[in-house]
């Protein structure tokens, strides 16, 4: 990240009222007033939590007239998703290689064979419980079976 940040990014964006404040943003430039009523707290809080998540360099405010405008600054946030790509590829690696092993071990168990189920569906080797039920045809259901 290329500059110092008063502060951090991910602290930043922990909080789910600033991750709101993001999205609100990402739409359009809002002034404060309009943004503290999409929440339940007073404009005080919110502008708190615009001073940090302008602090760590997510939203940036101008002047008009007497009111300030902010609007979403995404640039550290492509950063972030930048170096969480770099984990989205560590673990699709390990998953890919964890799908051969098992499936290498799958073929080890089980030489030849390339499935255990019938053209129905059901295992060949374990019934299912349900296998041996009576199947009461749809048109009639028991009724009392004492008389």
């Amino acid at each position: 990240m290329s500059t110092v940040r008063k502060h951090d990014v991910y602290q930043a964006i922990a909080d789910p009222t600033r991750r709101k404040v993001l999205r609100l943003l990402a739409e359009r430039e809002l002034p404060v007033t309009e943004i503290s009523s999409h929440f339940p707290m007073s404009r005080t809080a919110i502008s708190k939590h615009l001073r940090i998540l302008s602090e760590a360099e997510l939203v940036r405010g101008r002047k008009q007239g007497r009111e300030k405008l902010y609007r979403l600054h995404p640039e550290p946030l492509r950063e972030l998703h930048q170096w969480l790509a770099f984990f989205d590829q560590f673990w699709d690696n390990k998953l890919s290689m964890l799908k051969h092993v098992v499936e290498g071990e799958e073929r080890d168990l089980n030489p030849g064979e390339t499935s255990m189920k019938k053209s129905d569906g059901k295992n060949d080797e374990h019934p299912r419980e349900d296998d041996h039920a009576v199947q009461w045809p749809k048109s009639s259901s028991p009724k009392n079976v004492d008389g």
